[in-house]
């Protein structure tokens, strides 16, 4: 019996919040940054080390994300290598 992988598809919804939630996590530490009682040199500091976080995140994600799918490509050429071996197998003829 062969199980067939079950693509998970994101929503509009879902799309839309994830996004609304990135620009807006963003966009208040962009005002914070901003507001902060300091000199400039800090502030520039702060903003490129948000944005470099910013950057290890999505390269974090893409990275799980295509070792992910890397593991499910090899699980299916190891199932269909293991019914294939299983299709041809007949338990009833005789061991030469």
């Amino acid at each position: 019996m062969s199980e067939t992988p079950v693509k998970q598809q994101s929503t509009t919804a879902y799309y839309g919040q994830a996004v609304a939630s990135f620009a807006i996590a963003l966009g208040a530490t962009s005002v914070g940054i901003y507001s902060l009682d300091v000199s400039g040199w800090i502030r520039a500091f702060l903003a490129v080390s948000v944005l470099y976080l910013t950057t290890s995140a999505f390269t974090l994600a893409k990275v799980v994300r295509d070792r992910q799918e890397a593991d499910q490509i090899v699980s299916r050429v190891d199932q269909a290598r293991l019914e294939k071996i299983l299709a041809e197998h007949d338990p009833f003829k005789p061991v030469a």
